[in-house]
Protein backbone atom coordinates (compact mmCIF):
# COMPACT_ATOMS: atom_id res chain seq x y z
CA UNK A 1 0.00 0.00 0.00
CA UNK A 2 1.39 3.39 -1.04
CA UNK A 3 1.58 5.75 1.95
CA UNK A 4 2.04 9.48 2.11
CA UNK A 5 4.23 10.99 4.82
CA UNK A 6 1.45 13.44 5.69
CA UNK A 7 -0.94 12.08 8.29
CA UNK A 8 -2.89 12.70 11.48
CA UNK A 9 -4.31 10.47 14.19
CA UNK A 10 -5.99 10.81 17.58
CA UNK A 11 -6.72 8.21 20.22
CA UNK A 12 -8.21 8.13 23.72
CA UNK A 13 -8.23 5.41 26.34
CA UNK A 14 -9.51 5.22 29.92
CA UNK A 15 -8.13 2.83 32.49
CA UNK A 16 -10.02 3.12 35.78
CA UNK A 17 -9.69 6.72 36.94
CA UNK A 18 -7.01 7.49 34.38
CA UNK A 19 -7.49 8.96 30.90
CA UNK A 20 -4.88 9.06 28.12
CA UNK A 21 -5.14 11.17 24.96
CA UNK A 22 -2.66 10.84 22.09
CA UNK A 23 -2.51 13.07 19.02
CA UNK A 24 0.05 12.72 16.26
CA UNK A 25 0.75 14.44 12.98
CA UNK A 26 3.48 14.11 10.38
CA UNK A 27 5.00 15.80 7.34
CA UNK A 28 7.61 14.64 4.86
CA UNK A 29 11.19 14.11 6.00
CA UNK A 30 14.15 12.22 4.65
CA UNK A 31 14.27 9.94 7.68
CA UNK A 32 12.03 9.11 10.65
CA UNK A 33 12.27 12.09 13.00
CA UNK A 34 10.10 11.79 16.13
CA UNK A 35 9.29 14.53 18.63
CA UNK A 36 7.26 13.54 21.73
CA UNK A 37 5.61 15.92 24.17
CA UNK A 38 4.15 14.29 27.28
CA UNK A 39 3.90 14.70 31.08
CA UNK A 40 7.07 13.97 33.02
CA UNK A 41 5.31 11.08 34.72
CA UNK A 42 5.24 9.25 31.37
CA UNK A 43 8.84 9.99 30.29
CA UNK A 44 9.75 6.43 31.24
CA UNK A 45 7.81 5.22 28.16
CA UNK A 46 9.71 7.32 25.61
CA UNK A 47 11.61 4.36 24.18
CA UNK A 48 8.52 2.12 24.08
CA UNK A 49 6.54 4.79 22.23
CA UNK A 50 9.27 5.17 19.59
CA UNK A 51 9.53 1.40 19.16
CA UNK A 52 5.76 1.13 18.66
CA UNK A 53 5.74 3.97 16.13
CA UNK A 54 8.46 2.33 14.01
CA UNK A 55 6.08 -0.58 13.34
CA UNK A 56 3.73 1.86 11.57
CA UNK A 57 6.01 4.47 9.97
CA UNK A 58 9.42 4.32 8.30
CA UNK A 59 9.88 7.97 7.29
CA UNK A 60 8.52 11.40 8.11
CA UNK A 61 8.75 14.08 10.77
CA UNK A 62 6.27 12.92 13.41
CA UNK A 63 5.06 15.06 16.32
CA UNK A 64 3.29 13.21 19.16
CA UNK A 65 1.31 15.01 21.87
CA UNK A 66 0.24 13.02 24.95
CA UNK A 67 -1.99 14.20 27.80
CA UNK A 68 -2.66 12.24 30.99
CA UNK A 69 -5.42 12.81 33.54
CA UNK A 70 -5.74 11.01 36.88
CA UNK A 71 -9.10 11.40 38.63
CA UNK A 72 -8.37 9.02 41.50
CA UNK A 73 -8.53 10.37 45.07
CA UNK A 74 -5.26 8.80 46.17
CA UNK A 75 -2.96 10.57 43.73
CA UNK A 76 -0.97 12.11 46.59
CA UNK A 77 -0.39 11.28 50.27
CA UNK A 78 0.48 13.48 53.24
CA UNK A 79 3.84 12.54 54.78
CA UNK A 80 4.94 13.49 58.33
CA UNK A 81 8.67 13.83 59.07
CA UNK A 82 8.91 13.12 62.81
CA UNK A 83 12.68 13.32 62.93
CA UNK A 84 12.70 16.79 61.41
CA UNK A 85 9.88 17.90 63.75
CA UNK A 86 11.98 16.72 66.71
CA UNK A 87 14.92 18.80 65.51
CA UNK A 88 12.69 21.87 65.21
CA UNK A 89 11.46 21.35 68.81
CA UNK A 90 15.03 20.95 70.07
CA UNK A 91 15.94 24.24 68.44
CA UNK A 92 12.88 25.93 69.97
CA UNK A 93 13.90 24.66 73.47
CA UNK A 94 17.39 25.98 72.99
CA UNK A 95 16.03 29.37 71.86
CA UNK A 96 13.87 29.43 75.03
CA UNK A 97 16.94 28.99 77.24
CA UNK A 98 19.30 31.20 75.26
CA UNK A 99 16.95 34.18 75.05
CA UNK A 100 14.64 33.69 78.03
CA UNK A 101 11.56 33.31 75.87
CA UNK A 102 8.26 31.71 76.77
CA UNK A 103 7.87 28.26 75.35
CA UNK A 104 4.55 28.63 73.53
CA UNK A 105 5.01 26.07 70.79
CA UNK A 106 1.87 24.33 69.59
CA UNK A 107 1.36 21.48 67.11
CA UNK A 108 0.16 23.96 64.48
CA UNK A 109 3.43 25.87 64.88
CA UNK A 110 5.58 22.82 64.12
CA UNK A 111 3.27 21.72 61.31
CA UNK A 112 3.98 24.99 59.51
CA UNK A 113 7.73 24.41 59.56
CA UNK A 114 9.25 23.52 56.18
CA UNK A 115 9.31 19.83 55.23
CA UNK A 116 7.58 18.61 58.40
CA UNK A 117 4.42 17.87 56.41
CA UNK A 118 4.81 17.18 52.69
CA UNK A 119 2.58 16.05 49.85
CA UNK A 120 4.02 13.02 48.10
CA UNK A 121 2.77 11.63 44.80
CA UNK A 122 1.72 8.01 45.05
CA UNK A 123 3.65 5.54 42.95
CA UNK A 124 1.68 4.06 40.07
CA UNK A 125 2.09 0.63 38.57
CA UNK A 126 4.03 1.13 35.32
CA UNK A 127 2.31 -1.78 33.60
CA UNK A 128 -1.11 -0.27 34.30
CA UNK A 129 0.04 3.08 32.93
CA UNK A 130 1.46 1.50 29.78
CA UNK A 131 -1.71 -0.54 29.14
CA UNK A 132 -3.77 2.65 29.00
CA UNK A 133 -1.19 4.62 27.04
CA UNK A 134 -0.68 1.81 24.54
CA UNK A 135 -4.42 1.61 23.81
CA UNK A 136 -4.55 5.34 23.08
CA UNK A 137 -1.37 5.09 20.98
CA UNK A 138 -2.69 2.22 18.87
CA UNK A 139 -5.96 4.02 18.11
CA UNK A 140 -4.05 7.17 17.14
CA UNK A 141 -1.70 5.09 14.99
CA UNK A 142 -4.63 3.35 13.28
CA UNK A 143 -6.07 6.71 12.20
CA UNK A 144 -2.57 7.99 11.42
CA UNK A 145 -1.86 5.13 9.01
CA UNK A 146 -5.34 5.36 7.50
CA UNK A 147 -4.92 9.03 6.58
CA UNK A 148 -1.43 8.35 5.21
CA UNK A 149 -2.74 5.52 3.02
CA UNK A 150 -5.64 7.61 1.71
CA UNK A 151 -3.33 10.47 0.81
CA UNK A 152 -0.83 7.99 -0.67
CA UNK A 153 -3.48 6.52 -2.98
CA UNK A 154 -4.47 10.02 -4.12
CA UNK A 155 -0.83 10.82 -4.89
CA UNK A 156 -0.44 7.53 -6.75
CA UNK A 157 -3.49 8.16 -8.96
CA UNK A 158 -2.35 11.68 -9.84
CA UNK A 159 1.24 10.63 -10.59
CA UNK A 160 0.12 7.70 -12.78
CA UNK A 161 -2.08 10.10 -14.74
CA UNK A 162 0.90 12.41 -15.24
CA UNK A 163 3.08 9.48 -16.35
CA UNK A 164 0.51 8.55 -19.04
CA UNK A 165 0.65 12.14 -20.27
CA UNK A 166 4.46 11.97 -20.39
CA UNK A 167 4.35 8.81 -22.52
CA UNK A 168 2.16 10.66 -25.03
CA UNK A 169 4.63 13.54 -25.19
CA UNK A 170 7.58 11.17 -25.62
CA UNK A 171 5.70 9.37 -28.41
CA UNK A 172 5.21 12.67 -30.20
CA UNK A 173 8.92 13.53 -29.91
CA UNK A 174 9.78 10.06 -31.23
CA UNK A 175 7.45 10.56 -34.20
CA UNK A 176 8.54 14.13 -34.89
CA UNK A 177 12.33 13.56 -34.85
CA UNK A 178 12.62 11.84 -38.31
CA UNK A 179 10.40 14.55 -39.80
CA UNK A 180 12.89 17.22 -38.70
CA UNK A 181 15.69 15.51 -40.64
CA UNK A 182 13.51 15.25 -43.76
CA UNK A 183 12.56 18.91 -43.49
CA UNK A 184 16.20 19.86 -43.01
CA UNK A 185 17.22 17.97 -46.15
CA UNK A 186 14.46 19.76 -48.10
CA UNK A 187 15.65 23.16 -46.90
CA UNK A 188 19.25 22.40 -47.91
CA UNK A 189 18.21 21.24 -51.36
CA UNK A 190 16.05 24.33 -51.86
CA UNK A 191 18.91 26.59 -50.78
CA UNK A 192 21.41 24.87 -53.01
CA UNK A 193 19.08 25.08 -56.02
CA UNK A 194 18.56 28.74 -55.33
CA UNK A 195 22.30 29.37 -55.25
CA UNK A 196 23.34 27.11 -58.13
CA UNK A 197 20.22 27.61 -60.23
CA UNK A 198 20.44 25.03 -63.00
CA UNK A 199 23.78 23.53 -61.96
CA UNK A 200 24.02 19.91 -60.91
CA UNK A 201 23.31 19.34 -57.18
CA UNK A 202 25.95 17.33 -55.34
CA UNK A 203 23.73 14.72 -53.67
CA UNK A 204 26.68 13.24 -51.78
CA UNK A 205 27.51 16.57 -50.16
CA UNK A 206 23.91 17.14 -49.17
CA UNK A 207 23.66 13.62 -47.75
CA UNK A 208 26.79 14.20 -45.68
CA UNK A 209 25.37 17.43 -44.28
CA UNK A 210 22.10 15.70 -43.41
CA UNK A 211 23.94 12.87 -41.64
CA UNK A 212 25.90 15.36 -39.51
CA UNK A 213 22.73 17.25 -38.65
CA UNK A 214 20.78 14.06 -37.87
CA UNK A 215 23.55 12.82 -35.59
CA UNK A 216 23.65 16.17 -33.79
CA UNK A 217 19.94 16.25 -33.00
CA UNK A 218 19.40 12.50 -32.54
CA UNK A 219 17.55 11.76 -29.30
CA UNK A 220 16.76 8.10 -29.93
CA UNK A 221 18.74 6.84 -26.95
CA UNK A 222 17.31 9.50 -24.61
CA UNK A 223 13.75 8.76 -25.77
CA UNK A 224 14.19 5.02 -25.21
CA UNK A 225 15.66 5.54 -21.74
CA UNK A 226 12.99 8.07 -20.79
CA UNK A 227 10.21 5.69 -21.84
CA UNK A 228 11.91 2.94 -19.87
CA UNK A 229 12.09 5.12 -16.73
CA UNK A 230 8.42 6.08 -17.02
CA UNK A 231 7.38 2.43 -17.40
CA UNK A 232 9.68 1.48 -14.51
CA UNK A 233 8.02 4.07 -12.26
CA UNK A 234 4.56 2.76 -13.17
CA UNK A 235 5.68 -0.80 -12.40
CA UNK A 236 7.09 0.35 -9.06
CA UNK A 237 3.71 1.82 -8.15
CA UNK A 238 1.97 -1.37 -9.27
CA UNK A 239 4.14 -3.45 -6.94
CA UNK A 240 2.84 -1.35 -4.00
CA UNK A 241 5.83 -2.14 -1.85
CA UNK A 242 6.18 -0.09 1.32
CA UNK A 243 8.94 2.49 1.60
CA UNK A 244 9.30 3.14 -2.15
CA UNK A 245 9.67 6.92 -1.85
CA UNK A 246 13.46 6.98 -2.23
CA UNK A 247 13.35 4.61 -5.21
CA UNK A 248 10.73 6.72 -6.98
CA UNK A 249 12.78 9.86 -6.35
CA UNK A 250 15.84 8.25 -7.94
CA UNK A 251 13.82 7.24 -11.04
CA UNK A 252 12.43 10.78 -11.31
CA UNK A 253 15.98 12.18 -11.24
CA UNK A 254 16.94 9.92 -14.15
CA UNK A 255 13.81 10.98 -16.07
CA UNK A 256 14.74 14.63 -15.58
CA UNK A 257 18.27 13.99 -16.86
CA UNK A 258 16.98 12.48 -20.12
CA UNK A 259 14.46 15.30 -20.60
CA UNK A 260 17.27 17.86 -20.16
CA UNK A 261 19.34 16.15 -22.85
CA UNK A 262 16.39 16.03 -25.27
CA UNK A 263 15.79 19.76 -24.71
CA UNK A 264 19.48 20.61 -25.25
CA UNK A 265 19.53 18.70 -28.57
CA UNK A 266 16.20 20.02 -29.80
CA UNK A 267 16.48 22.02 -33.02
CA UNK A 268 12.76 22.28 -33.51
CA UNK A 269 10.29 24.55 -31.74
CA UNK A 270 7.68 21.80 -31.36
CA UNK A 271 10.10 19.33 -29.78
CA UNK A 272 11.45 22.10 -27.54
CA UNK A 273 7.96 22.88 -26.31
CA UNK A 274 7.20 19.22 -25.66
CA UNK A 275 10.54 18.76 -23.85
CA UNK A 276 9.78 21.79 -21.67
CA UNK A 277 6.35 20.34 -20.88
CA UNK A 278 8.04 17.04 -20.01
CA UNK A 279 10.43 18.76 -17.60
CA UNK A 280 7.53 20.63 -15.99
CA UNK A 281 5.55 17.42 -15.47
CA UNK A 282 8.59 15.56 -14.15
CA UNK A 283 9.23 18.34 -11.64
CA UNK A 284 5.62 18.13 -10.46
CA UNK A 285 5.98 14.38 -10.04
CA UNK A 286 9.22 14.82 -8.09
CA UNK A 287 7.53 17.26 -5.72
CA UNK A 288 4.73 14.77 -5.08
CA UNK A 289 7.15 11.88 -4.65
CA UNK A 290 8.89 13.80 -1.86
CA UNK A 291 5.79 13.13 0.24
CA UNK A 292 5.68 9.36 -0.38
CA UNK A 293 7.09 7.16 2.39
Amino acid sequence: MIKSMTGFGRGEASEGDRKFTVEMKSVNHRYLDVNIRMPKKLNFFDSAIRTLLKKYAARGKVDIFITYEDFSENQVALKYNGTLAGEYLSCFRKMEKDFGLDYDIRVSTVARCPEVLTMEEQTTDEEELWNGLEKAMKEALRQFVETRQTEGENLKADILNKLDGMLEKVAYIEKRSPEIVTEYRGRIEDKVRELLEDSQIDEGRIAAEVVIFADKICTDEEVVRLKSHIVHMKETFAAEDSGIGRKLDFIAQEMNREANTILSKANDIEISNYAIDLKTEIEKVREQIQNIE
